[in-house]
């Protein structure tokens, strides 16, 4: 019994020092992982891998700890939908990089990115000149927000007081030669009314198809397995 209370206190230590360490590297080594989730990932995988190999010893000690930082996980998932102070001290909160033609050099330091980074991340995301962007924001999850300015953003149909037709998802009713019946009866068809459609564009049979979609208005658009065959000349 004093040994498994040695294993939780222990677990529970390694995951303040864990936090504490993640805080410091920053939110940018998360990706779309939140900052516990990461603690979570590379812990609890490192002590199920402990388990798995380590088969002289009992495998009870590391699955104690697995649960006790399942469980922190539960805890901390809690707290932070209970209370914003709380989601903001275990996820942290965005964080303005630039705004409004200013680049702010402590923030910049405080997400840990310099600015050869920064234009970096401008540059992956289609903005290759600074000055069209209003405001560049740093999300809990390492991402950068980034908002054009208005003068340079696409025009969009309300801009011109235009309604269009409200677009809405495909349903893909055949995959890779299989038809997915659950998709097709959504649609309102049978399986009738698909063959008679993809013979009507082409196709032999259900098993030539790769890939085949329905709209709303039963318009069906398909792709043939046969187009591989000239996808390598394509490209020659």
């Amino acid at each position: 019994m004093k040994e498994i209370l040695y294993i939780i206190v222990l677990s529970l230590g390694s995951i303040s020092v864990l936090f504490i360490l993640t805080k410091l590297m920053g939110y940018r080594q998360m990706s779309q992982l939140s900052m516990f989730d990461y603690i979570n990932g590379i812990t609890i995988g490192s002590i199920a891998a402990e388990m798995a190999t380590s088969l002289d010893q009992s495998f009870i000690q590391p699955l104690v700890a697995m649960l006790v930082y399942a469980g922190m996980s539960i805890l901390l998932s809690w707290l932070s939908s209970k209370s914003i102070t709380a989601k903001r001290f275990i996820e942290g909160k965005p964080i303005i990089l630039f705004n409004n033609g200013e680049l702010y050099k402590k923030n910049l330091k405080k997400a840990k990115i310099d600015v050869n980074e920064f234009l970096s991340q401008c540059r992956v995301n289609g903005f290759f000149d600074i000055s069209k962007l209003q405001t560049a924001i740093m999300e809990e999850n390492g991402h950068i927000s980034f908002l054009e300015k208005s003068e340079y953003r696409p025009i969009v149909p309300h801009d011109v007081k235009i309604k269009p037709v409200q677009d809405y998802m495909v349903a893909n009713v055949i995959i890779d030669g299989k038809v997915i019946y659950k998709n097709l009866q959504h649609t309102g068809n049978n399986i009738r009314w698909l063959n008679n459609h993809i013979k009507a564009q082409g196709a032999n049979c259900i098993e030539d198809v790769l890939l085949a979609t329905c709209d709303k208005e039963n318009n069906i658009t398909i792709y043939l397995k046969k187009i591989d065959r000239y996808s390598k000349d394509i490209f020659v």
